[in-house]
Formats: structure tokens, C-alpha cells, sequence
């Protein structure tokens, strides 16, 4: 009983510790994002809301995040499509070297990042092909594709197939079925998946790193100007961006449960 007791102590007090580890640099970013401070943003200077209020007077700054978004919201466009599209054929379909493909999927998952980097931009010097925007956006896609199809996959598997046979006994044609029934089902399987691409091509630097050629994403911006202390506007909108996936996760919940309401409400 003694045992149980303190493991019931020290475990929770584990978790805490853990949870205000991982949130110290989280809590120093957003803080020093209200930081007096020019140049260096390394010592604390006094209050101040000029930088939530000018984000942009660092124009490099913020053309390095408009280049992340593009890029962010391409890849992930491109991926989400193809990835949707391989993860239904994998589950609904039998074809040659099906297994083959389903293991060159998962490769990128478990390949270092740098491997990954270093190896296109070899092939891609080899190819003759001009790093910049279009090939941080192929090798984007192709660190993101694995991640949606494994996040479709699931959805896929989870689908009751009555409801698609009962649609097509109601004399509905194969395209009214996926787009009727099949689609609508696998819609919040698509936007995690979605969002979890957005992320990863969002924060990604050691693909991006070998394959930029002169263009500046985020991080990459991030890197070089942390060598001489990272400008608050950097924090602010490293801020920004931890408050909105924030909003978002709680939104999502929210409505999940409301959803869960009126459906229990319903029956």
C-alpha cells in the first residue's frame, strides 16, 4: 500500500515536471516577444507591445514567413491529394507490388532527415535541376506524402463498406458514392492529415536546408539570425503561430463534442 501511495505521488509530479520542461522555452519565446530590444534579444530591456504592433519592420522577416506559407500550403496541397489517393488505393485494392509500395511509403518515415535532404539534392544536381522554390517544394511532398497516406490509411480501414453498398443499391452511381458517402467519411482523416503535412513542411529545416538554394524560408531565417540573438519580431511570431495551433486543437474539440451532443440529443 506504501508502494501505491508513493507511486501516486511521484508519477504525477513526474508528468508536471515534464510538462514545465518541455513549456520553458515555449514560455521564454512568447515573453521575450514583448522584449525592449533591437538587435539582440537576449537580455530582458523592459516592456514593450511595439513588436505585436510592427511584426513587419523586419521585412526579411516577414518575406522568409510568406515564403514558408507558400511553400507550406503547395506541399501540402500536393501531398494531401496524392497521399488520399495512394492510401484508398492501398486499402481498397489489390494490385502488383502493392506491399512494395506500401514499404517505399513508410521509408521516408523511418530515413533521417538528412539522408532524405542530402540525397535529393544530389539527385536533383545530378538532374541539372536549379535549387530554389520548386524543389524545396518536391522534396516537401515527398517528406509529407508518407505521413498522409498513414494518416488516410487509418480513416480508410475505419469506413463501414455497408454504407457504401447500401448508396449503390440505391442505384447511385461509383462517382456519387465517393463523393456522397466515401468522401464526406473520410473528411476528418483528410484535414489531420492536412494539417499534420502543414506542420511538418512548416517547421522542416534539414530537408529545406539542402535544397533551398536562395530561398529563405522560417527556419531558415531563424538559424542564421540566431547566431547573433533572434529579433522579437522572430518571437512574436514563433508566438503567433503556438497560440493559433492551439486555438485550433481546442476548436477542434470543442466542436467534436457539440457534434457528439446533438447526435446523442438526436437518438
Amino acid at each position: 500500500m506504501r508502494k501505491l501511495a508513493i507511486g501516486r505521488f511521484i508519477f504525477p509530479l513526474y508528468a508536471l515536471l515534464a510538462l514545465v520542461f518541455l513549456l520553458i522555452p515555449i514560455v521564454y519565446t512568447f515573453v521575450f516577444s514583448f522584449n525592449q530590444a533591437r538587435r539582440r534579444n537576449t537580455i530582458w530591456n523592459g516592456f514593450t507591445l511595439d513588436h505585436w504592433a510592427n511584426v513587419c519592420s523586419r521585412q526579411d522577416l516577414c518575406d522568409a514567413l510568406g515564403t514558408s506559407l507558400t511553400i507550406s500550403f503547395i506541399s501540402t496541397l500536393i501531398a494531401t491529394i496524392l497521399g488520399t489517393a495512394l492510401a484508398i488505393a492501398l486499402v481498397r485494392y489489390r494490385f502488383r507490388a502493392r506491399s512494395a509500395v506500401s514499404l517505399s511509403l513508410f521509408l521516408p518515415m523511418a530515413t533521417p532527415e538528412i539522408v532524405m535532404g542530402a540525397g535529393l539534392a544530389s539527385l536533383f544536381f545530378s538532374l541539372g535541376i536549379e535549387r530554389g522554390m520548386f524543389t524545396v517544394i518536391l522534396a516537401h511532398v515527398m517528406f509529407c506524402l508518407s505521413f498522409v497516406v498513414t494518416t488516410v490509411k487509418a480513416r480508410v480501414q475505419m469506413l463501414d463498406p455497408t454504407l457504401e453498398e447500401a448508396a449503390s443499391d440505391l442505384y447511385a452511381t461509383p462517382t456519387q458514392v465517393f463523393w456522397k458517402v466515401t468522401f464526406p467519411l473520410l473528411v476528418p482523416g483528410i484535414m489531420a492529415a492536412a494539417l499534420l503535412s502543414f506542420a511538418l513542411s512548416f517547421d522542416d529545416f534539414i530537408i529545406t536546408y539542402f535544397n533551398a538554394g536562395n530561398v529563405t524560408t522560417f527556419p531558415l531565417f531563424i538559424y542564421v539570425a540566431a547566431k547573433g540573438g533572434l529579433p522579437p519580431e522572430a518571437n512574436v511570431i514563433a508566438s503567433s503561430v503556438f497560440i493559433l495551433a492551439i486555438l485550433i486543437v481546442v476548436a477542434t474539440q470543442v466542436y467534436g463534442n457539440l457534434k457528439k451532443k446533438r447526435l446523442a440529443l438526436a437518438k
